[in-house]
């Protein structure tokens, strides 16, 4: 099943209020809230507030967008008050990022700390009933769909996942084989078009969404498939987008 969303950091200018609202009028399932503005890091009592705001818009707490460098001091955002806050925020994942160094500048000192603290952070989040996903993304240790792949089978836990988005520097072609590849770890999906670093609304992606989410699908799990990089951070384009997000996950589902 794909649940629709929205990365509460796509507007950091907006309050709680104001995105639980925009998410509730676009009709979409849920939210990640993120640790860097509208929940902060270790503020138990701000997140409960946010999670109860979101719970009674009838809108689900997909993830907790935590700013936790795995394998780094991390000294004023310890992982310990990152789970409390998830908790405390009713989110049934963290998001963390597998380190600050892309896979070709790590050395093998440096992997191999990202994956001790990843097995920490994982056994932290365990007690709690939480999941850990690394963002995928460019300068850490899941820049590559190889190095990912390998990161996840050393730490070997089996409530860690990554999260996927199209590597902007590959094909279409190779896009749909590398979330193929990932697919068994695959934890949620963050959704936007561009066109180089440019930009564009959804709907001009329709046809690569559709083949990505029939991959998504076919996990026979549930994923949430989230909003981010709206064009221009324009709220209304936000809409129109979560309407094609809302019709292609339909016309996934009708054809699986």
């Amino acid at each position: 099943m794909i649940r629709t969303g929205l990365l509460s950091i796509t507007f950091r200018k907006l309050s709680p209020e104001e995105i639980v609202a925009l998410a509730a009028q676009a009709g979409i399932h849920a939210i990640e809230w993120g640790g860097d503005i509208h929940v902060p890091h270790g503020n138990a009592a701000k997140a409960a507030e946010v999670g109860t705001m979101t719970r009674e818009a009838g809108l689900e707490t997909a993830s907790y967008g935590s700013y936790y460098y795995v394998g780094e001091p991390n000294e004023d955002r310890p992982f310990e008050g990152i789970v409390e806050t998830a908790v405390a925020l009713g989110a049934p994942t963290i998001r963390v990022w597998a380190g600050r160094k892309g896979s070709a500048a790590a050395d093998e000192a440096y992997r191999a700390g990202v994956v001790s603290d990843s097995r920490r952070i994982a056994d932290l989040a365990a007690t709690a009933g939480l999941t850990v996903d690394y963002e995928y993304h460019a300068n850490t240790l899941t820049d590559t769909l190889d190095s990912a792949l390998a990161l996840l089978k050393e730490v070997g836990r089996p409530n860690v996942r990554t999260n996927w988005q199209p590597p902007l520097p590959l094909s279409f072609e190779q896009r749909v084989e590398d979330l193929k590849a990932v697919a068994p770890y695959l934890a949620n999906v963050h959704v936007f078009h561009w066109a180089g670093t440019e930009r564009l609304s959804l709907s001009e992606g329709e046809n690569d969404w559709l083949a990505y989410f029939e991959i998504v699908r076919a996990t026979g799990r549930t994923h949430y498939a989230m909003l981010e990089f709206v064009k221009n951070d324009d709220p209304q384009q936000f809409l129109r987008d979560a309407a094609t997000l809302i019709r292609l996950a339909d016309a996934s589902g009708a054809k699986a």
